[in-house]
């Protein structure tokens, strides 16, 4: 975590700094300043310092080292259970499917019918995959 917080302050630095670099560059080559190109970089330094900021706080609120940061720790001392998963299930592409068909119909000129006889299949994919775990072989 602190090499994060490290590396993102540099990142601010670094966006600060060329900030400047480019304006003073605008200025000497063209005689006016660009706008648009300073206040990108400069808002981008201070999207690094957010990030940068967030970390430190979170650090602050653990409390303590991470076992990532620690010299001596191995891989699985980090490594925690995220959840049960199931590996057989059709169901996530079945509604990543039905969601790609309801975003074409939006992009292709707003097709409203397509879009709303797609729709049904966001559903049944939720449904399908919300309840897999209370039918079949797999019933609780």
């Amino acid at each position: 975590m602190k090499s994060n917080i490290v590396i993102f302050w540099i990142l601010t630095a670094y966006m600060v700094l060329l900030a400047s670099v480019y304006t003073v560059w605008n200025l000497i080559e063209h005689g006016y300043v660009e706008w648009a190109g300073s206040t990108t970089i400069l808002l981008s330094g201070g999207l690094t310092a957010f990030i940068a900021v967030y970390l430190m706080l979170v650090q602050k609120k653990q409390g303590g080292v991470l076992t990532e940061d620690l010299l001596d720790s191995d891989i699985d001392d980090g490594d925690p259970e995220l959840g049960e998963f199931s590996p057989w299930s059709w169901w996530p592409l079945f509604l990543a499917f039905a969601i790609s068909l309801v975003i074409l119909g939006m992009c292709i000129g707003f097709n409203f019918w397509f879009s709303f006889l797609t729709v049904p299949l966001v559903l049944v994919g939720v449904v399908g995959w919300v309840y897999e775990y209370y039918r079949g072989n797999f019933a609780r």
